[in-house]
């Protein structure tokens, strides 16, 4: 198989009032199309990180990734310009967050948040979108969708959202998953379909909207 991922002497480091923190320090490995990598440490060895340096999500400051390359398709993400990158991200390659129920805007609706990135990165009309969230959702097991896509993320149980943030991550068509743990609520129906890509889990808990 071909060589979709390469991470090579990855490292970002923390810059804080009491020191430089090397989260990632020389991270290195290779992940080929359909290869799932599972990243193993105890709490704050930087796993994480990691996952976030390799999607440009690091919080800068304090955070910075300070050298290494992130070839993905032919391309280094560390060195792709802003715009560039918001194209790649959520599009070819996507991040699955440890916790779904804190993953998602509280204050949007499940359609909003499910058709944003069709219409951002695929081009879909607002009907086209809804149309694809609604199949999607079918796909990942979740009944009733046209339901579903008006409601909030305090009205669905917490495996279905779980199989929501699966599919809004795995499915639209990106290539790479990056998981930031054990993706805890996940019930065993969900599953995604598109072209078979690559998988990083992470155990680690970073939760910011927009799973």
């Amino acid at each position: 198989m071909a060589t979709l991922l390469e991470v090579r002497d990855l490292r970002t480091h923390f810059f804080t009032l009491e020191g430089v923190v090397k989260a990632v320090d020389g991270v290195s490995y290779t992940l080929e199309e359909g290869e799932t990598l599972g990243l193993v440490g105890e709490s704050g060895c930087g796993k994480s990180v990691s996952a976030l340096s390799i999607m440009r999500l690091v919080p800068d400051p304090p955070g910075k990734t300070v050298g290494g390359e992130v070839i993905f398709d032919g391309q280094d993400l560390l060195k792709l310009p802003d715009s560039e990158i918001r194209r790649v991200r959520g599009k070819r390659i996507a991040m699955v967050y440890q916790e779904p129920m804190t993953s998602l805007n509280p204050v949007l609706s499940i359609g909003r948040q499910l058709t944003e990135s069709l219409e951002l990165h695929l081009g879909m009309s607002k009907t086209e979108a809804r149309k694809e969230a609604v199949r999607r959702l079918e796909q990942v097991g979740i009944p009733d969708p046209e339901r579903r896509l008006r409601q909030y993320p305090h009205q669905i149980s917490a495996g279905s959202t779980g199989s929501l943030c699966l599919s809004s991550r795995t499915t639209w068509g990106s290539w790479p998953a990056t998981p930031t743990g054990s993706t805890s609520c996940m019930p065993a129906r969900s599953s995604s379909g598109g072209r078979p890509g690559t998988s990083i889990g992470t155990p680690a808990t970073p939760t910011p909207w927009g799973c």
